[in-house]
């Protein structure tokens, strides 16, 4: 198998998707088409009409019935069994030889506990401005995409790291799941490596990318106070005013989506008071 190295590390690609009832969208993802060269452990949201089942020992499968990318991506950390693990959604694109770049960055780093990678877009287009190969910081982990995320599964593990369930598609807050675990890392001491090599390609229109919608502008707002405090309400008008210079909202927009953000706020605040989030 691919995955197999002289180190015997072992990568297992813990991919979230919804209502699937066969792999055959995996041939998409894979280069050849040879889904089945590789380590995977599939969380199907779906319902009980529409199972997914495999034949192959390699490639586990799980249904599940609860929403929330963030629900999908710890129970994937709950039932992982790879040393390391790359967090993967079902509309992503593999490079040629990217486990062995994962697995050789992670050999040559063996100090990182998490590794990201670049992505490219569908033409062949930088997805985010890049730097060189450099350790993270609170600044650096704001432009990573979660499907560039390697860990070494017994580290996080032992952190107790999971993903925070009021963030992410699905959730009340409809972003922001990477940041904060990446937040979350970096707080229980855990080494962050960036790789400056590419792994992937993903169409242009990620989630990510649509920063003047109102899900978008709650959220952001909602990480603002999660970790800025009261300074969150500057940090807000802040966003908005870069977000009107370059277009994505007008003058008319600005109050009502400064409404909004201050909706986010108020909804995270709630629950900071009922002792369901903390800071």
């Amino acid at each position: 198998m691919s995955n197999a190295t002289k180190t015997n590390l072992n990568l297992e690609i813990l991919l979230s998707t919804m209502n699937r009832n066969s792999l055959d969208f995996l041939a998409h993802l894979f280069p050849n088409k040879n889904y089945q060269d590789y380590n995977l452990l599939i969380i199907n949201q779906t319902t009980k009409d529409c199972l997914l089942t495999s034949n192959f020992k390699n490639i586990r499968v799980i249904n599940s019935f609860k929403k929330g990318l963030s629900n999908s991506r710890n129970l994937a950390l709950k039932n992982a069994i790879g040393d390391i693990c790359l967090i993967a959604d079902d509309d992503v694109i593999y490079n040629v030889n990217f486990d062995k770049i994962i697995l050789n960055s992670f050999i040559v780093n063996n100090n990182s506990d998490v590794i990201t990678f670049k992505m490219k877009d569908l033409i062949g287009k930088d997805f985010k401005k890049y730097t060189i190969s450099k350790w993270h910081n609170e600044s650096s982990i704001k432009q990573v995409n979660s499907v560039v995320i390697a860990f070494k599964l017994n580290n996080i593990k032992y952190k107790n790291i999971t993903f925070n369930p009021f963030f992410g598609l699905g959730s009340m807050f409809k972003t922001g799941e990477e940041y904060v675990f990446l937040r979350d890392c970096l707080k229980a001491g855990l080494k962050l490596w960036f790789e400056s090599a590419y792994i992937l390609s993903h169409k242009i229109n990620s989630s990510g990318r649509d920063s003047g919608s109102d899900r978008l502008v709650f959220a952001r707002s909602a990480l603002f106070y999660k970790y800025h405090g009261f300074k969150a309400y500057l940090k807000v008008v802040h966003y908005l005013l870069l977000i009107k210079r370059e277009r994505l909202i007008n003058n008319k927009m600005f109050f009502k989506k400064l409404k909004v953000g201050l909706q986010g706020i108020s909804a995270y605040k709630k629950l900071l008071k009922s002792g369901q989030e903390t800071r």
